[in-house]
């Protein structure tokens, strides 16, 4: 386990067969880290985590563009999504447009802010890894 940190709860969401997730749920596997993973094609996107990753990464960071599900999409749609609004909308409606994984770090204690990050970024959580707990 890391430096500095005691049990963090670490929530790895996407979609199973996503080489990107499975290169980051190994990582933190090799880390010792237990986390819990979220897959979005059998389990759904939960409720109400959208607006709080939107708001921790940015709505258009966390829209892969670059994906499948995206490209096909036709082009009246892709071109509804001009804000938080509109994209939030297409994701809810479509998960697997949302650029994976997306992490949540819950460091322990109540007075701990979640770090939420996207995509395949292990020197990030090597960095939350580190910090020193505030008890």
């Amino acid at each position: 386990m890391m430096r500095g940190m005691t049990r963090p709860r670490i929530t790895i969401y996407g979609i199973a067969n996503c080489d990107t997730v499975k290169k980051s749920r190994h990582w933190f596997t090799q880390q010792g880290l237990e986390h819990q993973f979220h897959d979005f094609k059998k389990q759904g996107l939960p409720a109400g985590r959208l607006p709080a990753w939107m708001a921790a990464v940015g709505w258009d960071k966390l829209l892969n563009r670059q994906g499948t599900t995206w490209r096909k999409l036709d082009s009246a749609t892709q071109a509804t999504v001009q804000d938080p609004a509109t994209a939030s909308a297409v994701m809810q409606a479509r998960p697997s447009v949302i650029k994976r994984p997306v992490v949540e770090w819950q460091p322990d204690g109540p007075t701990h802010v979640t770090h939420i990050s996207v995509g395949y970024v292990p020197e990030q959580w090597q960095t939350w890894g580190h910090q020193p707990s505030r008890a």
